[in-house]
């Protein structure tokens, strides 16, 4: 890991940080946003960008995830992704919302910090896939990118929560910390 990887996440880390505390569609609510000093965050760690190797789903299975609210969302498993963190295996599956033609892979999880140091929905990330996903393919799943949901910062929100496909039994400390 160079230190030009960790001063990129910094700076993208600065931009959520303006967004959330000045633009109109933040979660943050309005009266909350003159006291908003900044999101708290892990330091950044490249033991958490780890490479997950891809196994394609040729035909997705349809996956009805909970929400917040108790509704119900149709996603699609795409793919599952497998890799390793401290010398042990995990495995976390990829959504794709139906209907949902762009590149975006969504990789909602829980963790060990889940409603410690983290949101006690889960965390997300998604990656962006240029083409169409192939079977042996490696992503670079970068844990230092995960971050909560709206649905956190604001009850408006809805947001899915993950399966428990996507619980993993280690703790992640990288990305966003709880609010």
């Amino acid at each position: 890991m160079t230190d030009d990887w960790a001063e990129r996440l910094r700076r993208k880390r600065a931009e959520k940080d303006d967004f959330f505390a000045e633009h109109q569609q933040s979660p943050i609510p309005p009266e909350e946003r003159d006291a908003f000093d900044g999101l708290e965050y892990f330091d950044p760690d490249g033991t958490y960008r780890v490479e997950a190797t891809v196994s394609r789903h040729e035909e997705p299975d349809p996956v009805e995830m909970e929400t917040t609210e108790g509704r119900t969302v149709r996603y699609l498993h795409l793919a599952t992704l497998s890799f390793e963190l401290g010398g042990e295996a995990y495995e976390l599956a990829g959504y794709r919302q139906a209907g949902d033609e762009s590149g975006t892979l969504f990789v909602p999880f829980r963790d060990k910090t889940t409603g410690q140091q983290s949101y006690d929905g889960g965390r997300y990330m998604e990656l962006e896939v240029s083409g169409d996903l192939a079977d042996g393919e490696t992503l670079v799943l970068d844990f230092n990118l995960a971050y909560s949901p709206f649905c956190a910062y604001s009850d408006t929100f809805d947001c899915p929560l993950p399966p428990e496909t996507n619980w993993l039994d280690v703790s992640i400390e990288a990305g966003e910390r709880a609010p």
